[in-house]
């Protein structure tokens, strides 16, 4: 028995760390290379290569992180606020990152109708029918004020929606020009969005993985703002 505990001791533990696959993986990996963590993503393999060895890396859709470090699967992940409550994951916050893929704003999940549209705030929407890809918090807003409303969930191409098949939609944006361009109008923001550094709740109990956690984000805040000074 002491052999084999001696075995396990000697190994290098891992942090398993989420990233968002998609739209924010290049803004995430260039920062976290600021950050000091070299990371080469092939297409030949799922599991990226890092220059630390006590990190693994995975990357997911944005949309998933908050659930599978909630789960475990991962001890930590850096995914958007808006992700964690529409998916309602008890997990722990380490910290906020400002790295949006146009500007450094946050992003903004609003509630945008055609321009000719005669609805003019959310109670206009009342037994109307609403297509966005955040299901829940939509819902949420709709309960806050009072409306009931059909809410469909939809994959993409929400724009066009707004003026073909629904009569409103929930969609995300960071300057509005996308909306604009689809002559759309902007009714009402539901909630402003940032990055979020988020760790498991068992994880973050253990002391060489929260201590692991604090340093990454310590080193991710630190080339953050020092590329804002610049």
């Amino acid at each position: 028995m002491k052999k084999k505990n001696s075995k396990k001791s000697s190994e290098t533990p891992k942090l398993r760390l989420g990233l968002p696959k998609g739209s924010l993986q290049d803004a995430a990996l260039e920062k976290m290379a600021k950050a000091g963590y070299r990371i080469r993503v092939s297409d030949r393999s799922y599991v990226p290569y890092v220059d630390d060895e006590e990190l693994e890396i995975r990357l997911i859709r944005a949309q998933e992180i908050s659930r599978y470090v909630e789960q475990g699967y991962l001890d930590a992940g850096i995914t958007g606020h808006d992700w964690i409550i529409e998916n309602g994951s008890k997990v722990i916050e380490i910290g906020e990152f400002l790295f949006a893929k146009a500007t450094r704003r946050p992003t903004r999940w609003v509630l945008a109708v055609p321009e000719e549209s005669k609805v003019r705030s959310v109670k206009d929407l009342a037994g109307k029918r609403i297509a966005t890809e955040v299901v829940n918090i939509t819902r949420k807003y709709l309960r806050k004020h009072g409306v009931k409303a059909e809410v469909e969930f939809s994959w993409g191409a929400t724009e066009v929606k707004a003026r073909e098949l629904v009569d409103a939609i929930v969609e995300v944006t960071e300057t509005g020009s996308s909306l604009r361009a689809n002559k759309l109008r902007i009714v009402d923001e539901l909630l402003s969005s940032t990055p979020r550094m988020i760790a498991n709740k068992e994880s973050f109990l253990d002391d060489w993985k929260r201590q692991k956690i604090e340093t990454l984000s310590l080193l991710l805040r630190g080339a953050l703002e020092a590329e804002a000074k610049v």
